[in-house]
């Protein structure tokens, strides 16, 4: 295997189960401006283009709710202190890293979660296994623009075509592609395989241990 192949993941719904926390952090942060609680499918798909679009979901008015600004910085706040209290990396992705680190394949994480939660959930959870991560900030356009995808590639000095990007939902799909990269798509996370499929995903796994299959049977090479 190629010394220089990457795989980057997406965090949320891809490598960690975080919906429980976030859902957490989203109705902590209603009760506190006394709004109404809601429900864990209702997070479940307003997550996935960052914190601020998932509070303009969840918060009754959106945007143009007085408190709105008010509320985003109380979620953040909240969620920064909250992060691993639930989550925990779905089945089979710690084998799978296992799997890529002893092909020599090297492993980074891009995210629209604010930059600060993703370095320290990957932290936490991974450690060194990780060459690089990146979430939502001033610096780089979240998802699904490829500013993210260039960076990780320039940091560890790997060509766009000997990497995957490997994601849940369909801004993972076009951030892929978007970057000239080949996007592959995963079930378990916070999307249907319906929504995989028409994004135009060109690969798309059930389980973790799939990826390394296709990896090793060459049917994707890096």
């Amino acid at each position: 295997m190629d010394t220089e192949s990457l795989v980057i993941f997406d965090l949320d719904g891809t490598l960690l189960n975080t919906l429980d926390d976030l859902t957490d952090a989203v109705n902590h942060t209603l009760g506190e401006y006394n709004f109404p609680a809601q429900s864990t499918e209702h997070v479940r798909l307003s997550v996935g283009n960052g914190a601020a679009n998932l509070m303009r979901k969840c918060v009754p008015g959106g945007v143009d709710q007085p408190d709105f600004e008010d509320c985003l910085a109380a979620y953040k706040e909240y969620y920064s202190n909250n992060l691993r209290n639930k989550t925990r990396p779905y089945d089979g992705i710690p084998e799978l890293l296992n799997v890529l680190r002893e092909k020599g394949i090297r492993i980074a994480v891009l995210s629209n979660k604010p930059d600060d939660a993703v370095k320290a959930l990957v932290r936490e959870v991974f450690g060194p296994e990780i060459s690089a991560a990146a979430g939502e900030s001033e610096r780089l356009r979240r998802k699904p623009s490829p500013d993210g995808v260039y960076e990780i590639l320039k940091e560890l000095d790997v060509p766009a075509g000997h990497a995957i990007y490997v994601g849940d939902s369909d801004v993972d799909i076009m951030t892929a592609h978007n970057a000239g990269l080949r996007a592959v798509g995963v079930t378990w996370g916070f999307r249907d395989r319906g929504v995989l499929e028409e994004a135009g995903a060109d690969y798309i796994i059930d389980r973790p241990d799939e990826l390394g299959r296709l990896i090793e049977d060459g049917s994707i090479r890096l």
